[in-house]
């Protein structure tokens, strides 16, 4: 059970909840946790932004019924929340890693920034948006240090168009991704490296046993919630 502390707007449909709980769970960045919502027979998957002792914080876009009635959660709600779902990404494969995020994508990006810098690795960090209404995390990412670039499709906010756009002109050995399809299938054309995508599937369960996110990968079937959300680029079937 999770206490909402804050739930504010931070950018255009995006909201920021920061909630107090028992998170010993979350051990990984790129792990998600699976809300019940009043009235709502399936759980809402959302990626973890941050995590502290006791301290959660997670950041959503309102696309829907569910995601709209979580915008509208008063300070001192109590959620019954799943945590430590999902696989996360591995922070050992780089020196020089790029973070990659395309709107919502870009959330769990953060705290993998955080545990890379831990790790004494410094990330690149391209944030891509469609307006600049939509920008959200751009100071947070620079005060952890991280060398942040910002793309939106509409030129109205730093480089015009979209991440593929800004990859060319960074040194990395290393990529993290999360984000839509689209861009995915983008960057797969751009990438010059290894590197792991973060996918995301409508989920029944959350963790594994509905079988409802299962994906064919070079290594066989995958389930997203469990065996991802994280898959590594060489196991991938575009």
């Amino acid at each position: 059970m999770f206490k909402i502390i804050e739930n504010v707007n931070i950018a255009k449909d995006v909201y920021k909840m920061l909630l107090e709980g028992d998170t010993s769970k979350i051990t990984a960045p790129g792990q998600f946790v699976n809300i019940r919502l009043e009235g709502k027979f399936l759980r809402r998957p959302i990626s973890v932004c941050d995590c502290e002792e006791n301290r959660l914080t997670l950041i959503y876009k309102v696309v829907g019924e569910g995601t709209e009635q979580m915008s509208r959660m008063q300070q001192g709600t109590t959620l019954d929340i799943l945590t430590g779902l999902g696989n996360g990404y591995d922070i050992s494969k780089s020196k020089k890693p790029l973070l990659i995020g395309g709107g919502v994508g870009v959330p769990p990006l953060y705290y993998l920034a955080k545990k890379l810098i831990e790790n004494s690795q410094k990330p690149s960090v391209i944030l891509g948006f469609n307006t600049a209404e939509e920008v959200f995390l751009e100071d947070e990412f620079r005060a952890l240090g991280c060398e942040v670039f910002v793309s939106t499709v509409d030129g109205s906010r730093g480089i015009k168009g979209f991440v593929t756009d800004v990859m060319g002109d960074i040194e990395y050995d290393y990529f993290y991704t999360c984000g839509p399809m689209p861009m995915f299938r983008a960057i797969e054309k751009t990438a010059k490296t290894s590197g792991q995508y973060s996918f995301e599937e409508r989920m029944g369960c959350g963790f594994g046993a509905c079988m409802g996110c299962s994906c064919k990968t070079k290594n066989g079937f995958k389930r997203i919630c469990k065996d991802g959300p994280v898959l590594e680029r060489e196991e991938i079937l575009w």
